[in-house]
């Protein structure tokens, strides 16, 4: 009697090895350029502080002159629920990620004037104490400046007399060409072996900050080459909100964050970056809030404003320059946070305990929104136990 038992596996079994064949290649290509986002705290703020302006009390300085301005305008009804846990911030650590700066919050001096600039300013890292990101904003490596972005990162080297603290990286500026980023490479290296550094020990981001950096002449985007060219040492992309807006040409008074421009440049950047461990930030505001009360809240409106608009965008980093827009940075990132905590955690806990609700989420979707409440811990916006989930649970996720 026949068997008409359904085969459901006609398939030769020589078939399996051959895909296998045909896609290993990609699969290990893929897993090489996207290995996932980068683990740990990111800062949710760089502050840019002239090479010149950095001694060792400058932390608690701007921690200070932040509170100062605090106190002098207080915050209006809809913020006091954050004010305990801002003020607590900025006395605790008002600085999250200090670069010091050689370029353009810098200028040009004579070369004796950099050179012990350089030497100053690491040895007023070494002596700040431990800051939970650090790090230097050298010059360009284009013609002009090359030798002397080499000449100050040498110099800073040495002076520190040791190894980079931990959080440390080197911002490379006005980068236009891959191959500006394979020569900050080799550059990493040569300073490792003639500082006697640990390989890799020296790492960088790179500033889009010009047309060429994000869409070269033939089209393509230059900045996920950059990425590639990298060789593993950037660890993130940092937008420059003024020399790009200025290089395409738009007005002095519409250059923005917000700009469609900014827009554009921002959302190539989140493409590229996806996946790849490099992290992003925005960039800042010119407009500080300094001046009478009006002019002090008209600025930090703004700020917070632009800070949220970052925060929603996915961007959870941005540049300060002044110590008054620490308070907006704190108060605008808590506020985001903890408005949307409890949504996230019942959203989470619905989909990990299969529960009915009105939200069909992914499982992508329940690895943002761990990713979010571990951010909002990471910030401080809320202690562990409104969390809703434990530490390692979230991180597992």
């Amino acid at each position: 009697m026949a068997d008409h038992t359904p085969q459901w596996n006609k398939l030769d079994p020589s078939v399996y090895a051959e895909l296998d064949a045909l896609l290993g290649p990609v699969d290990a290509d893929l897993l090489r350029t996207y290995p996932g986002p980068a683990q740990g705290r990111q800062p949710v703020h760089t502050v840019y502080l002239p090479a010149d302006r950095m001694h060792p009390g400058v932390v608690s300085e701007w921690g200070s002159a932040a509170l100062a301005v605090l106190a002098g305008f207080p915050p209006p009804p809809y913020a006091t629920e954050l004010h305990e846990r801002v003020v607590g911030k900025l006395d605790r650590e008002p600085i999250e990620d200090l670069r010091i700066d050689f370029e353009d919050g810098y200028g040009v001096p004579a070369d004796g004037v950099e050179d012990a600039a350089a030497r100053n300013a690491a040895k007023a890292l070494r002596a700040a104490g431990p800051l939970p990101f650090s790090g230097l904003r050298i010059k360009s490596l284009e013609g002009p400046s090359r030798h002397r972005a080499v000449r100050t990162l040498d110099i800073f080297l040495e002076a520190l007399d040791g190894p980079p603290p931990d959080g440390f990286v080197v911002t490379l500026p006005k980068v236009s060409a891959p191959a500006q980023v394979e020569a900050m490479v080799v550059l990493c290296e040569r300073l490792e072996a003639a500082h006697g550094l640990p390989v890799r020990t020296l790492r960088f981001e790179v500033q889009v900050e010009t047309p060429p950096a994000v869409l070269g002449s033939d089209g393509t985007a230059t900045v996920a080459r950059m990425i590639g060219a990298a060789r593993g040492r950037c660890t993130a992309l940092h937008y420059g909100t003024y020399d790009y807006s200025a290089a395409l040409g738009v007005a002095a008074a519409q250059q923005s964050m917000a700009h469609p421009v900014a827009d554009f440049a921002k959302a190539v950047m989140q493409v590229v970056a996806a996946g790849t461990g490099v992290r992003l930030s925005d960039g800042s505001t010119n407009v500080l809030p300094v001046g009478s009360e009006a002019d002090v809240r008209a600025a930090w409106h703004l700020h917070a404003g632009l800070v949220r608009r970052s925060l929603e965008q996915g961007l959870y980093q941005g540049w300060d320059m002044h110590p008054a827009q620490l308070p907006t940075r704190f108060a605008a990132t808590y506020a985001f946070f903890r408005d949307g905590r409890v949504a996230a955690q019942r959203r989470l806990r619905a989909y990990l305990e299969r529960q009915a609700s009105g939200v069909l989420d992914e499982p992508a979707t329940a690895r943002a929104l761990a990713g979010f409440l571990l951010r909002g811990l990471d910030c401080g916006a809320y202690d562990p136990d409104e969390a809703g989930f434990d530490r390692a649970e979230l991180a597992a996720l």
